[in-house]
């Protein structure tokens, strides 16, 4: 049967609680596989793992309860090896990388922050910093909203001056916020965030962090900020350096 991975730790690391179990609708006994001075800890893979919240619930309450004893490197959810001794083997290949992990990432947690804009707010703060606009807006209003052309020209003018503030305050969210934290990852690009980024932060320093992002949505009005942690430290996790032997469930 293939092996479900939720993580991998010290070999050190303290037990898990008894009874403790993880994915599938029959949930499968969590267990720990030893190889060297590592850890992992993996359950049997249900043959239909499918992103279920049910599942998806599991998997982050088994991080957590490793996560709480001690450093554990968070594999993505529907991470699957053919078996036991492929989850050792790759423990013994990377073994190096996985320890220098561990010690990077010990008392450290994940917060992802995204970025977008209150689109009226941002409208009225970009017509309020451009004289030009706001001349344009006001030749068009005096003309009974102008001709097809000067529309155009001023919706054009608008797009531009937003997608100027967009990286504007993508950067200010960065600026601001890494040098609270020990390391930062951007995310991947979506619609509708102006900002997607990931820090790693020192447990001690994670109200400091907050309190920053805090101040940054108090005095950016047109500016929303979500955060979302603390996190195990998935954007921190960097791939081996030989081919995995995990995959993903499809």
């Amino acid at each position: 049967m293939s092996t479900y991975v939720y993580g991998i730790t010290a070999g050190s690391h303290p037990a898990l609680p008894e009874g403790l179990s993880g994915v599938g609708e029959s949930p499968m006994p969590v267990r720990v596989l030893h190889a060297g001075d590592l850890a992992a800890i993996v359950s049997d893979a249900p043959e239909d793992l499918r992103p279920k919240r049910r599942d998806l619930l599991a998997h982050q309450a088994v991080l957590g309860e490793a996560g709480a004893e001690g450093c554990v490197l968070p594999m993505r959810f529907g991470s699957v090896a053919p078996d036991d001794d492929a989850v050792t083997g790759v423990l013994t290949e990377r073994a190096e990388h996985y320890l220098e992990r561990l010690r990077a990432l010990e008392n450290k947690v994940e917060y992802n922050v995204k970025a977008s804009h209150v689109e009226e707010a941002v409208l009225h703060q970009v017509m309020a910093a451009s004289p030009e606009l706001r001349a344009l807006a006001e030749a068009n209003r005096q003309a009974g909203g102008g001709s097809y052309e000067q529309k155009l020209q001023l919706g054009e003018m608008v797009a531009a001056a937003v997608k100027g503030q967009e990286a504007e305050d993508a950067a200010e969210v960065q600026r601001v916020l890494e040098p609270l934290g020990a390391d930062v990852e951007p995310g991947p690009e979506s619609t509708g965030w102006l900002a997607n980024v990931s820090f790693l932060v020192d447990r001690d320093e994670a109200a400091r962090f907050l309190e920053a992002a805090e101040r940054l949505r108090e005095s950016r009005p047109h500016l929303e900020v979500r955060v979302n942690g603390p996190l195990p430290p998935y954007s921190f996790v960097e791939p081996g350096p030989a081919k995995p032997a995990v995959r993903a469930a499809e």
